[in-house]
């Protein structure tokens, strides 16, 4: 059911200008439409209050709400929710899915295209502006496809043949909904594969669905959804896919059809979904990723602060942990923190020590909330890890999280020290009344035998230290420094094995991101050799080698290379946390309370004259990603 915190994500958008969300990607038209979880369920009455509630939210703000609908048919799980099988036109399994399906006979079909219409009419009843379907990998679409249609009755075979469902299924919806109801097809223009359908064969089924009448516009997508790969690369485009992928395709289905065209594929910024409007490429643009980057896209570019939209960066974050923006910490939390910073009743002097994403959001925060603010880095540049991040080809768009905090630092007026090491004197020295310390951390090279011997991913990212020839990667995170790295050296030529702790690649990464890096690493010939652990370095001749115990069986092995390379996280920097903790009036603990704002104490309580309260933040604590250092510092410095 869409609740307080999913209708709250949803007006979010809708009073940052927003014209139309949409709301329920895959909600499910019949109990067997299940994938375990995360679905907005349209099979019974229960959901219309609901929807009721959401739509009001979301007209109140002046915008319009559509919600998608649909059968999931093989891509169902028999598993989770009401435990049913699967349905679909044939017994085909889907890679990604895994679920054998039923053959659906006649009386399935009649039940799933009631189902369809029962469906929309909910969405009526709820208030909603209007639907759209989905073809792709879900059940309209397996019947479209010959990949997933076999059968040899009235449902397969010939084009018609293969689309009679699909049509079906929009003649009862627009029955149930009435002709003043906006109904639509998220609909593919191209399955990108040999068996599949090619561009013109969705083409003759979109003027099929024209002709029939039953359909107001098409939203259109590339490619399948039936494998990882295929969801990472043409479905949802990520990390590794640049800006808009298929948008000429889609300019060219659109000068071919009549209906009005929507596509939402990549499309980060401004700059391109304005030049898909004006050379008439589509009708209206969807920015679903760089919506939950920056709510505000539109009200911005209304005010003429076009330049201070937040980026979207790619980083596929969203997907991994819905839905989360790796440096927007109030998206998905609407619930409990707001995207608008409330100025303190009493300016107070802030020192954050420390430039790295983290700090940046600190001092970024203290200042929108009015107090005088100092930033002091002891590097030459503001970013911390990132800018190690971003040194990796396929990461170089990570940067747009540090440029639009110098930006906003500037316009706030934040003093940016750079290139001074703050120790607690120099900070002592700011008479601060609030110190926050996000010094982050160093590469974890603590209790590794022979550590001498090894390099960090940092000092080759940075081109610190130099790069043999024959290289050896060890990661013991699942996160992408390593697999960035060894995708880095071995696409400038070097022989680069990588030995990880985990049983798979890149385990702790965005989905998308974690196939893509699989097969770069494949294409690259990166040997991976799983379920091992460093258990230390030495010296061999010109070389270093590195033992290795099995993690199911404890055997050990040895690997040679010329140089080691080691990926173990950070341990926290925190010296002058540790220097300032007895100085402080609150021993530099943080109020658990006041972090999560289940409490709104500020500052842990009153403070006695020229005290100050010490708080550290991100990988000063412990090793963690960029999110978790940006969304603590926002709810901490949200309450001082």
């Amino acid at each position: 059911m869409p609740l307080e915190r999913y209708q709250l994500y949803h007006e979010e958008k809708a009073r940052g200008g927003l014209a139309m969300t949409m709301a329920g990607g895959s909600a499910m038209t019949s109990p067997d439409s299940s994938w375990g979880g995360g679905q907005l369920d349209l099979s019974t009455d229960r959901i219309v209050p609901h929807l009721q509630s959401l739509s009001r939210r979301i007209h109140h703000r002046g915008a319009a709400v559509m919600c998608q609908v649909s059968h999931l048919g093989r891509r169902a799980t028999a598993y989770a929710g009401n435990w049913l099988p699967p349905v679909a036109p044939s017994r085909v399994r889907e890679t990604r899915n895994r679920n054998f399906p039923k053959e659906m006979d006649a009386a399935d079909i009649d039940r799933i295209v009631k189902d369809y219409a029962s469906a929309a009419k909910r969405c009526l009843d709820g208030d909603l502006d209007g639907i759209e379907t989905v073809t792709g990998g879900h059940l309209i679409g397996q019947f479209l496809s010959r990949r997933t249609n076999r059968r040899t009755d009235g449902f397969g075979g010939s084009l018609e043949n293969r689309a009679r469902f699909g049509l079906m299924a929009h003649e009862a919806i627009r029955r149930a909904v009435g002709d003043d109801f906006a109904v639509g097809i998220r609909f593919v223009i191209d399955e990108a594969v040999e068996d599949g359908s090619d561009f013109e064969e969705c083409l003759a089924f979109a003027r099929l669905f024209e002709r029939e009448g039953h359909i107001d516009f098409f939203n259109c997508i590339f490619g399948r959804m039936d494998t990882d790969l295929s969801l990472a690369e043409q479905n949802m485009p990520g990390m590794f896919s640049h800006s808009a992928p298929f948008l000429p395709l889609v300019g060219q289905f659109k000068r071919e059809t009549r209906l009005p065209v929507i596509h939402a594929a990549g499309i980060r910024d401004i700059a391109t979904a304005r030049h898909a409007i004006r050379e008439n490429l589509v009708d209206l643009v969807g920015m679903t990723r760089a919506h939950i980057a920056d709510p505000h896209i539109v009200n911005k570019v209304m005010r003429g602060e076009e330049e201070r939209i937040r980026p979207c960066v790619g980083a596929s974050y969203c997907l991994y942990k819905k839905v989360q923006c790796i440096h927007n910490p109030a998206s998905g939390h609407e619930s409990i923190i707001s995207h608008t910073i409330v100025r303190a009743e009493t300016p107070k002097r802030v020192v954050v020590v420390g430039g790295g994403p983290g700090g940046m959001e600190a001092a970024r925060v203290a200042a929108e909330r009015g107090h005088k603010v100092s930033l002091l880095e002891a590097g030459a540049r503001l970013g911390g890890q990132v800018l190690v991040a971003a040194s990796a080809f396929d990461r170089k768009d990570l940067i747009g999280i540090i440029d639009w905090r110098i930006d906003e630092l500037a316009r706030l007026g934040v003093e940016v020290r750079l290139n001074t090491y703050a120790d607690a004197e120099v900070v002592l020295a700011e008479q601060p009344d609030a110190v926050i310390i996000a010094t982050g951390g160093i590469p974890d090279m603590e209790r590794l035998e022979g550590a001498e011997h090894c390099d960090s991913v940092w000092d080759v990212l940075t081109g610190v230290v130099p790069t043999k020839d024959d290289v050896l990667i060890y990661d013991e995170t699942g996160r992408q420094a390593a697999i960035s790295c060894a995708l880095h050296l071995a696409r400038h030529g070097r022989v680069v094995s990588l030995a990880i702790a985990d049983d798979t690649l890149a385990i702790e990464t965005p989905y998308p991101d974690r196939v893509s890096f699989r097969k770069r690493a494949s294409e690259r010939g990166i040997r991976v050799v799983s379920d091992v652990r460093l258990v230390k370095a030495a010296r061999q001749g010109s070389g270093i080698a590195a033992r290795f115990r099995h993690e199911l069986t404890g055997a050990e092995t040895e690997m040679t290379a010329a140089q080691l390379i080691v990926e173990r996280g950070t341990t926290p920097m925190e010296d002058t946390y540790q220097e300032l903790r007895a100085r402080s009036a609150n021993n530099g603990v943080t109020d658990i309370a006041l972090m999560t704002g289940t409490e709104t104490k500020g500052d842990n309580g009153p403070q006695a004259a020229g005290s100050f309260v010490l708080h550290r933040i991100g990988d000063a604590v412990a090793s963690r990603d960029i999110y978790s250092s940006i969304y603590e510092a926002y709810r901490l410095c949200s309450q001082i």
